[in-house]
């Protein structure tokens, strides 16, 4: 063989070596990664090459999965009552990936979460049998809220403070997840995201908005935690007529400023007297104030395990003294979702121990063995048992003297608080009407707080005891009174 030859051998052989080389890298190491790429297709068609599993409300499946006669995607998601729980199941879409709960456990129900696996399964690679999600949701709380919001744009989340159970969380406008579960469904996801896709937008948790006056909630516990406010029900010295600390600007209140003139903290909060609140947060400063706010779930994104972000959010820049002062009645940059003021209003009504929310129980592998478990959550004394009992005392209060009167049920003991936040430049945009209660009947209570963003009200009758406050009572009726 002559030296040319022996040379190309070499090389050749060099070649096959390096081919070699490279299969069995890729093959070995790197063929997990790309088999879990999210650009690999076939794992996309993997999930829906046989029904998932189910989202459950109340031992019921509120998901299904019907067969598309198709050869890549064998079955598509299918939903019951579509609107009514969108802000719970979100959707599982072959075009445009999963959302909400469909989203975070995307795994256990199509599945291929290892958790779910035989271990024959996992020796021959095949996927398991799906698993299921049990929600906390409870369908009559849910219904009576879905019902009670329609012809208004808002929202509603109602929870039990003694198990931080979330049982309804209530979108208006809502969307059927149902029309873009398909590979072909482009002319309903284009009108899903019309209008900056508001149909889709899940208010309850994830678009935080001023709070108006039910953050004076917070105020208040803050004042009496720090040794501000003893006695509700001692003047506060506090003029009506009331200039904010470092500018020439008057704060007006909803009432004539005779009748704000040194109240005590329940009438202020009865009344929802402007200068006592915004006093109050002037005295404790911005660190204090955060303090509270921050033990009670503001500037921490909640996992529920679907996350609650962006996080509710009191200001932790440095701030002016005006600007303190404005925050004490849920205004300049505070902003809180109607989840965040529910466990507010949670913390209270349950001896100051606010329990982590969560809208789910349990998640089980086909044979309802329990790969995760939410019944025994997690809780922490966010105030003092005397603080939380003084401000349920003045919340009583504006339930049954004040403005939050339309929450009341024979027989059952409500505290509530009533909101309307500015909202646009130079308040151009209608008000947002806030309402935010407890009730507890029998052994049993439960939360609610309602944002109601616009309905056909007149502005000035827009107020959360008129328009919000009987969606919260439709849905604390429906668990207390059942």
């Amino acid at each position: 063989m002559n030296k040319t030859i022996r040379r190309a051998s070499v090389f050749c052989l060099l070649l096959v070596l390096a081919l070699l080389v490279r299969v069995t890298w890729v093959q070995a190491y790197q063929g997990q990664a790309l088999a879990d790429d999210k650009n690999n297709r076939r794992n996309l068609i993997g999930q829906y090459e046989n029904p998932l599993g189910n989202i459950i409300v109340g031992g019921e499946p509120i998901t299904g999965s019907t067969k598309t006669g198709g050869r890549d995607f064998q079955y598509k998601r299918t939903y019951t009552d579509g609107p009514l729980y969108a802000p719970i199941t979100g959707y599982s879409s072959q075009a445009y990936g999963s959302s909400m709960l469909e989203g975070v456990y995307k795994d256990v129900l199509n599945g291929s979460d290892n958790r779910l696996k035989s271990i024959m399964d996992t020796l021959t690679n095949k996927r398991a049998s799906p698993g299921n999600v049990l929600t906390t949701i409870d369908k009559d709380v849910q219904k009576a809220g879905y019902d009670a919001l329609q012809g208004k744009q808002g929202s509603a989340v109602a929870i039990d403070p003694s198990t931080g159970e979330i049982l309804a969380i209530v979108n208006n406008p809502s969307f059927d997840p149902g029309t873009i579960t398909g590979a072909t469904d482009e002319e309903a996801w284009k009108k899903l995201n019309a209008d900056e896709g508001k149909a889709m937008e899940n208010v309850a948790l994830r678009k935080p908005q001023a709070p108006g006056s039910t953050f004076k909630l917070v105020t208040l516990a803050a004042a009496i935690e720090n040794g501000l406010v003893t006695n509700i029900d001692t003047p506060t010295g506090i003029p009506g007529n009331y200039t904010i600390p470092g500018t020439t600007t008057k704060l007006r209140s909803e009432v004539d400023d005779s009748m704000c003139d040194n109240v005590s903290p329940r009438t202020a909060l009865r009344l929802s007297c402007n200068n006592v609140f915004a006093e109050f947060a002037h005295k404790l400063g911005q660190d204090k104030m955060r303090a509270m706010a921050e033990k009670l779930g503001f500037n921490v994104v909640q996992k529920l395990p679907v996350e609650a972000r962006p996080a509710s959010k009191y200001p932790t820049k440095k701030m002016s003294v005006d600007q303190v002062a404005q925050t004490g009645i849920g205004q300049f940059d505070v902003q809180a979702t109607p989840l965040q003021m529910a466990m507010v209003t949670a913390a209270i009504e349950n001896g100051g121990k606010l329990v982590s929310p969560h809208e789910v129980s349990e998640v089980t592998d086909s044979n309802g063995n329990v790969l995760e478990s939410f019944k025994n959550p997690k809780s922490q004394q966010v105030m003092s048992e005397k603080t939380a009992s003084m401000v349920q005392d003045a919340m009583r209060t504006v339930a049954t003297e004040g403005g939050g009167k339309n929450v009341q049920i024979p027989g059952v003991e409500a505290g509530a608080k009533t909101g309307t936040a500015q909202r646009g430049v130079n308040n151009s945009l209608p008000p947002l009407a806030w309402y935010t209660t407890y009730g507890k009947m029998g052994g049993k209570q439960i939360v609610v707080t309602v944002v109601i963003e616009n309905s056909d009200t007149d502005r000035s009758e827009i107020g959360g005891g008129k328009l919000a406050a009987p969606v919260a009572q439709k849905m604390m009726q429906a668990w207390l009174k059942r």
